[in-house]
């Protein structure tokens, strides 16, 4: 019976930060009250703050959940690739997939409503980003030192591929003229060019 209590709240806790994090994506989370997620849920307010404590809890809880979402699908996944070039595309495709395929709410929420979490949600999730930042930096040094790559900068490099990927969520189209598998691979294309050594280069 407590088995069946315990999977009931996990189940309405996962519903609640579903719908909160739709709600986020479509309102902000300014605009958004707790009155248009317990509308939504078709439960009393109540019956939220019975799950979450507060509106940041909330979106924490939505953010902290994306990026659970984000190291399994991507980090996970590429941590363990030797070959540094490797690496770095499977990181670059899978990271545009999440955003375009998968398309979780969360995610969306997490680059959307970066700046509005404060204290220590925000050192918590900021520490999240910067591993992966840290990952990224390690995987651009790697790549120049094996003679493959152009001297770039490993921070800047890191951060130029950042924006290009985090900013796909503004503007692509699911039924568009490219699928995500086909963007990821176009985006690879681009990006790696442009810190490649050309052939010529040796």
């Amino acid at each position: 019976m407590k088995k069946r209590a315990r999977q009931d709240r996990v189940t309405r806790q996962a519903q609640i930060l579903e719908t909160a994090a739709r709600i986020f994506c479509d309102k902000g989370f300014e605009g958004a009250s707790m009155g248009d997620i317990s509308a939504a849920l078709g439960i009393t307010k109540a019956g939220i703050y019975h799950h979450i404590r507060s509106k940041e809890d909330l979106l924490y809880a939505i953010m902290s959940y994306g990026m659970d979402l984000f190291e399994r699908k991507v980090l996970r996944r590429v941590m363990g690739i030797s070959d540094p070039l490797e690496r770095l595309r499977a990181t670059l495709k899978g990271h545009i997939l999440v955003v375009t395929r998968d398309r979780p709410k969360e995610i969306t929420v997490i680059l959307h409503e970066s700046s509005v979490l404060k204290g220590r949600y925000r050192e918590k999730i900021d520490a999240r980003k910067r591993r992966y930042v840290r990952f990224l930096e390690r995987t651009f040094r790697d790549l120049v030192r094996s003679g493959v790559a152009r001297r770039v900068d490993p921070t800047v490099a890191a951060f130029a591929m950042l924006g290009m990927v985090n900013w796909i969520y503004q503007w692509y189209r699911p039924a568009g003229r490219l699928s995500g598998a086909e963007l990821a691979d176009a985006f690879a294309d681009v990006f790696l060019k442009g810190i490649l050594k050309s052939p010529a280069a040796g």
